[in-house]
């Protein structure tokens, strides 16, 4: 019998290939925000500002915030909220990787009440911590795929 994705599942693949275009060596993150009509409204990866080139900017971790990439790097959620198409009240946002708490703030402010995530590498870092601590008092509901979601791309020329 063939596997059909659940709903969860299917927004969680879009993430995927989403951080498929993300050239950040270390984590590759996608996001992608979706309606109640099961519509997506936004999507976004990690990466620099439109017109930033990337070939200038540091994609290194270690070093001072300027020489590093931690500076410059817009995150999946931010740039799926800043391509949205629609209002995002009541919505639900996909995200590979648990929010940090500066996406937190802009994803409260925008509307979005549910959060889908996979990995939650970072649950015992401050920021992830003071994230979560946001979101509930905000009333946010965020829960956890059981499942990895894997992508698999061929391109044939």
């Amino acid at each position: 019998m063939t596997k059909i994705l659940s709903w969860d599942e299917y927004f969680m693949g879009l993430a995927h290939l989403s951080a498929m275009r993300s050239k950040d060596p270390n984590t590759q993150v996608g996001a992608c925000i979706v309606n109640a009509k099961k519509r997506v409204v936004g999507i976004g990866y990690n990466g620099f500002p439109t017109g930033v080139d990337d070939t200038e900017f540091p994609w290194n971790k270690e070093g001072n915030l300027y020489e590093s990439k931690y500076a410059y790097v817009v995150h999946a959620e931010l740039n799926a909220i800043l391509n949205a198409n629609d209002k995002l009240d009541g919505c639900t946002l996909y995200v590979s990787l648990f929010p940090c708490n500066e996406c937190a703030k802009a994803i409260i402010q925008s509307g979005i009440r549910r959060i889908v995530y996979e990995d939650d590498k970072y649950a015992e870092s401050e920021g992830v911590r003071a994230s979560k601590r946001m979101m509930t008092a905000a009333g946010l509901e965020f829960v956890q795929l059981n499942e990895r979601i894997s992508i698999q791309v061929s391109i044939h020329k």
